[in-house]
């Protein structure tokens, strides 16, 4: 069986593509972070805006791929999970973050303007997912009306956000533990044209890697006899979320609070996006109207998740349990209440 024919793939070749795609991801987006931490410097775009568009949208591209490829291949169920899971479990990795940074809480540390706004964002762009199953099933084109209205409030909000960073109508109080952007000197970055072509390249990279990973994770769902739910929430999902938790670890490590929590924000709000995206690419209907109970519940529960972020980046408690938030704490029981809840419910 040529392995470079998906169809023909079996389950052990597919585990195995599967493993090489989740670790050129992991590689990639490693690399990534500190490319997008170079452009904030050298564009003058700030942490929290390159973190929430440039870092967002790339750590997020294979997931994209996969969800959309899923969709026009008719398996709606993988798209949707796919999406929803992402969302999930990179909120439950800035808490993993919040674990890594042992000066005090990253909510504390890296509070802004830009990312309390993203966050809201975000939170917008979830409810309007988890409406539109209850309106009618109605398309025009195969589109159902919610598409462009998503598509419409993430651009306008993005604009917003930009806006909130450039002209801050509101900035925390700056303690010993907060964090600020402070930008490289100029003389010691990469040229401008050279960090913009490794962005693309990395970027393409993703988007490959998501690609060939779709048909691998639908012939792991038929031939391992899991739901394409499961397969969408706790393997494509968490392995191409990777980015995410690397960049935000390194990021954490490397000083920039702010590039940590913008990019996995960010990467949220984008992520809502794949279900617009998917939606187009669907072609027997709604693709909203496809979704289960468990996915609808893991709106819920992310919708939950961000609104305690948000919270938490409002309160700014300096240490909490373990010398994490407590709104991280919360994130991960949540996150653990999921995964339970989708194996039992």
């Amino acid at each position: 069986m040529p392995i470079v024919d998906p169809d023909s793939w079996t389950l052990l070749q597919s585990i195995g593509v599967f493993g090489v795609c989740a670790l050129v991801i992991a590689i990639a987006g490693t690399r990534i972070t500190r490319v997008v931490d170079q452009l904030a410097d050298r564009t003058g775009l700030g942490e929290a805006t390159a973190g929430a568009v440039l870092l967002g949208a790339a750590t997020s591209l294979s997931g994209s791929v996969l969800s959309v490829t899923a969709a026009y291949r008719g398996h709606p169920e993988l798209a949707v999970s796919n999406a929803l899971g992402g969302i999930a479990v990179q909120t439950f990795f800035l808490a993993i973050a919040d674990i890594v940074y042992r000066r005090a809480n990253l909510e504390h540390a890296a509070a802004s303007a830009p990312n309390m706004m993203q966050n809201g964002l975000l939170i917008a762009l979830l409810a309007l997912i988890l409406l539109a199953p209850n309106l009618p099933d109605v398309t025009v084109w195969g589109i159902h009306p919610v598409t462009p209205i998503l598509l419409g409030f993430y651009f306008y909000g993005t604009k917003l956000i930009q806006s909130a960073g450039e002209n801050p109508m509101w900035r925390p109080s700056i303690t010993g533990e907060t964090r600020q952007d402070e930008p490289e000197n100029e003389s010691q970055l990469p040229a401008l044209s050279r960090l913009w072509t490794e962005f693309a390249l990395l970027m393409a990279t993703l988007g490959a890697a998501g690609l060939v990973l779709e048909p691998a994770a639908t012939t792991i769902s038929s031939e391992a006899g899991l739901s394409q739910t499961i397969v969408g929430v706790l393997l494509t999902a968490v392995s191409t979320s990777i980015p995410e938790l690397v960049t935000s670890v390194a990021a954490v490590r490397r000083g920039a609070l702010t590039l940590a929590v913008a990019g996995i924000i960010g990467g949220n709000a984008f992520d809502t996006l794949f279900m617009a995206a998917s939606d187009i690419a669907y072609r027997d209907g709604s693709l909203y109207h496809t979704m289960t109970a468990d996915s609808e519940r893991w709106v819920a529960l992310t919708l939950l998740m961000a609104a305690i972020l948000i919270m938490g980046l409002i309160r700014r408690e300096r240490y909490g349990v373990g010398r994490i938030g407590s709104e991280s704490l919360a994130i991960m029981v949540l996150y653990g209440l999921g995964v339970v809840l989708m194996f039992t419910g």
